[in-house]
């Protein structure tokens, strides 16, 4: 499963009075190197005290023999960023606060007895700190840099920070439609440090609501997989 912070990028400027507006999207990938499908449901929604971000995750794996019966991961995370002075010179920095958790299942329901098929947690977590917002003059290009404490429930980290970037470029290159984005996460999880991004490419296919594209997961440690490992993916994007 995946984390993304894409959208707050494409829409930060918010913080600083420049226009922005409320946009939800569904993506879908095909994930090679998990050889399974993902879907997203991701939301941007800003207002006069900041903006808020969601998205939920499915993978779809829960398999019956070998057919794919339902989504065996869901992923949830929402967030809330509070901007009160958006005329001072204090503009780009706002509050940010966090909750993630999710859960999910392994193996197969039709597996050889010994083999086993079971249930996982992917224990809440609750982040609030500061994010600070970078731009060109037109907008295009945007940077969050985001310092949270981070405080899973069940499971003390030796070091309960998350460090979050967050970056988009439209039209880039000069390319009408054509979008690169993406985060870098990194955090503890008990003793184990995490490193994870996902840069995105998207072209706008000539109509304000389908592109198609993809991402790459680079990570460290992450989601049950040790040391560095890489997963891409191809997809789509239907913007509402």
């Amino acid at each position: 499963m995946s984390t993304k912070h894409l959208l707050v990028a494409a829409f930060a400027a918010l913080a600083l009075g420049a226009t922005a507006q409320a946009q939800t999207n569904f993506q879908t990938f095909y994930d090679f190197g998990r050889k399974h499908f993902t879907t997203t449901l991701e939301g941007f929604h800003p207002d006069k005290w900041g903006n808020t971000f969601f998205f939920i995750d499915y993978d779809y794996n829960n398999k019956d023999g070998n057919t794919v019966i339902s989504p065996n991961n869901t992923y949830f995370e929402i967030a809330r960023c509070l901007n009160f002075w958006g005329d001072s010179a204090l503009a780009p920095l706002s509050l940010h606060v966090e909750y993630n958790g999710g859960f999910g299942t392994w193996g197969n329901l039709n597996a050889a007895p010994g083999v086993g098929y079971g249930a996982f947690p992917v224990n809440s977590a609750f982040l609030v700190g500061v994010d600070w917002f970078l731009h060109s003059k037109d907008f295009k290009n945007t940077l969050n840099l985001k310092l949270l404490y981070k405080k899973f429930i069940g499971l003390d980290s030796k070091i309960p920070l998350q460090f979050t970037t967050v970056w988009g470029c439209q039209d880039l290159f000069g390319l009408t439609g054509v979008r690169f984005s993406g985060f870098l996460d990194v955090w503890t999880e008990g003793d184990h440090f995490v490193v994870l991004s996902e840069p995105q490419l998207w072209y706008n296919c000539g109509t304000e609501h389908f592109n198609i594209g993809g991402e790459v997961e680079f990570s460290y440690n992450f989601a049950g997989m040790e040391g560095f490992n890489v997963m891409p993916c191809i997809g789509t994007k239907w913007v509402f």
